[in-house]
């Protein structure tokens, strides 16, 4: 019976609905993270009677025919990259973009990854680094001595240096943009890594057309609705138990058969 079949495709959809919500719950308070949404099609159709043919010979094509699908699949798991809400730390080095634009992150083999995640720090040797020691791109250092340090809208890094009346440039951080962000590979700790579906970077400073400004003292959180994602987890649930629904009631239809037959 395709009832059967058809419906554990829709459990099994709505299964893999469930733990992308549970993923953006969990990570309701992770800085820069994104939300994702599970996206679905329907499957082959099975075609009983072929619509546009004629019945029989000299007759009009049939208007309507009689397709049968075959339930669905999912087809991606999209990142939506949407602004998430900047908040005050008061810690000079979280640094958060208003708009558009990631931060570039250098690992410890050597790949270039993206970031949203803001909360930066000083390492032993005085380089700007992620919490997990990554360097940011392009290097920053700061001075052992340095009393303050300035982050400014355009991404110009200053150090307050004792004996010194003005501020130190020390460098110019760089922001990335992707023609396709929701085609990045989400690698866990806040990072991303290009691949063919985004497209290639494009480097910029904050503040041009098209990249966003970057705020000191802030960080941005994560773009999860919790209503949202409590309502969804309530639709993905009923739409797990109708499909249940589906199943029980074809397994009670063959059953009867079954019976009859002996």
């Amino acid at each position: 019976m395709r009832a059967l079949a058809i419906a554990a495709t829709g459990m099994s959809a709505q299964q893999t609905n469930v733990e992308v919500i549970a993923n953006n719950i969990a990570n309701i308070n992770t800085t820069g993270f994104k939300r994702s949404r599970a996206e679905f099609a329907d499957l082959l159709y099975q075609a009983e009677r072929p619509q546009g043919v004629p019945n029989r010979d000299g007759g009009e094509p049939v208007p309507e025919g009689a397709m049968v699908g075959l339930g669905v699949r999912t087809v991606g798991i999209r990142n939506l990259h949407i602004q998430g809400t900047l908040t005050q730390t008061g810690n000079s080095l979280d640094l958060a973009v208003n708009g558009r634009g990631m931060f570039q992150i250098t690992t410890p083999n050597g790949d270039t990854v993206y970031t949203r995640a803001g909360s930066f720090n000083r390492s032993s040797t005085g380089q700007l680094v992620t919490s997990d020691g990554y360097t940011v791109n392009p290097a920053i250092t700061f001075p052992q001595n340095a009393t303050a340090i300035v982050v400014n809208e355009s991404g110009q890094v200053y150090a307050q240096v004792p004996n010194q009346t003005n501020p130190t440039l020390l460098g110019q951080l760089v922001l990335t943009n992707f023609s396709n962000e929701s085609g990045l590979e989400p690698l866990g700790d806040n990072l991303y890594r290009e691949t063919l579906a985004s497209g290639q970077p494009v480097n910029g400073v904050a503040g041009d057309v098209g990249f966003g400004k970057i705020q000191q003292n802030y960080l941005e959180g994560s773009n999860v609705d919790p209503v949202k994602e409590i309502t969804e987890l309530i639709s993905a649930q009923r739409a797990y138990e109708m499909n249940s629904k589906v199943i029980q009631a074809a397994d009670e239809m063959a059953s009867t058969v079954s019976k009859g037959i002996r």
